[in-house]
C-alpha cells in the first residue's frame, strides 16, 4: 500500500499567528518543527497500518517549510517551488489512499484558524462547478480524477466539518478549536500527534470504506477576486475568461490544469498585489 501525505502549516498543532507560516516570522523555525512532527505522526500511522511507502508533499506557502532532517526516514518528500501540481505534486494513480495533515478552513468559515483560499487576501471565495470551494475540496478532487480517496484530515475543527460534510466518514483530528482567525484553544503538540498517528493508522486499516471525491467533468473552476486589476491580469491567461469585475472562470475536462492554474494564479495575483501598495 502507498500513501501519499499532503502538508499544510495553517492547520499544524500549536501554530495560530500569521508570522508562524513565512520564513523570518516570530516562531517560524518552531512552526516548522511541528509541521513536520505532524508529517511525522501520519507517517507513523501510515507504516503502522502497513503501508509500503510513504511520499510526503510540503504543500505551504513557499514549500520549503518541512524540516528533511527531522522527518521520519522511511518516508521521501516532495519540497521546493516550481511544482506544477502544487498542493498535489506526486500524487498519481498508484497511491491507495491520500491523508491531508495540516489543513485549514476555506476563506470566511466562522472560527476557522487562518482561514483562507489559497492565497491570504487575495481571493475572496474559490467555486468548483458551482460550489463554494476551500482547498480540501480542491485537492480532494484533483485525488478522486486520479481514482485516489481520502482517508484522512488534519486540522482545526472548521477543517474537519468541512471535510466530513464534502467527504462523508473520512477519519478527522481536530488539533485545535478556533475562538477566531488568529486565535485558538489547543491541544498539546504530543497530545495532538498521538492522535494523529491514531487516526492515520484507523484510516489506513479501513481504506476500502473510502471512495473517491470525484466531481464530474466538466469542471469549471470560478474565482471571486478582491481586486479588479487581479481579475483583469488573471483573464490574460489563456483559457481563462473574464465573468465580471472580479471573477474570473476556466473551463476544463482535465483536473491537472485546474491544480496548475492555481499556482499561477498565485504568482500573478500576487505580483499585482505587492506591487499595489495600500490598494493591493
Amino acid at each position: 500500500m502507498k500513501v501519499y501525505v499532503s502538508v499544510d502549516m495553517e492547520g499544524v498543532t500549536g501554530l495560530t499567528d500569521p508570522e508562524e507560516m513565512h520564513a523570518g516570522g516570530r516562531g517560524y523555525e518552531r512552526g516548522c518543527e511541528l509541521m513536520t512532527g505532524d508529517a511525522n505522526a501520519v507517517i507513523q500511522g501510515a507504516f503502522d497500518a502497513g503501508a509500503e511507502a510513504v511520499r510526503v508533499n510540503d504543500a505551504h506557502g513557499s514549500v520549503k517549510n518541512l524540516r528533511i532532517d527531522l522527518l521520519d526516514e522511511r518516508a521521501t518528500l516532495i519540497r521546493g517551488p516550481g511544482k506544477p501540481l502544487r498542493m498535489g505534486q506526486g500524487l498519481d494513480r498508484s497511491y491507495r489512499a491520500a491523508c491531508f495533515a495540516g489543513y485549514h478552513a476555506r476563506a470566511g468559515v466562522q472560527h476557522g484558524v487562518l482561514n483562507h483560499t489559497w492565497m491570504g487576501k487575495e481571493i475572496q471565495n474559490v467555486y468548483l462547478n458551482g460550489e463554494v470551494c476551500g482547498e480540501t475540496r480542491l485537492v480532494a478532487s484533483f485525488a478522486g480524477s486520479l481514482g485516489v480517496p481520502v482517508a484522512l484530515v488534519t486540522g482545526d475543527e472548521a477543517v474537519c466539518e468541512e471535510a466530513r460534510e464534502l467527504l462523508g466518514d473520512v477519519e478527522t483530528v481536530a488539533v485545535k478549536k478556533g475562538v477566531d482567525r488568529f486565535s485558538a484553544e489547543l491541544l498539546p503538540p504530543a497530545v495532538a500527534q498521538a492522535r494523529i498517528r491514531e487516526a492515520a493508522a484507523r484510516a489506513l486499516n479501513r481504506v476500502a470504506d473510502f471512495r473517491p471525491c470525484a466531481p464530474e467533468p466538466p469542471f469549471t473552476l470560478g474565482v471571486e477576486w478582491n481586486s479588479t486589476a487581479i481579475a483583469a491580469g488573471c483573464a490574460l491567461i489563456p483559457g481563462v475568461r473574464s465573468a465580471g469585475p472580479r471573477h474570473t472562470e476556466f473551463v476544463t475536462d482535465d483536473f491537472a490544469q485546474i491544480m496548475a492554474l492555481m499556482g499561477i494564479f498565485s504568482m500573478v495575483g500576487g505580483q499585482i498585489a505587492c506591487g499595489s501598495g495600500v490598494y493591493g
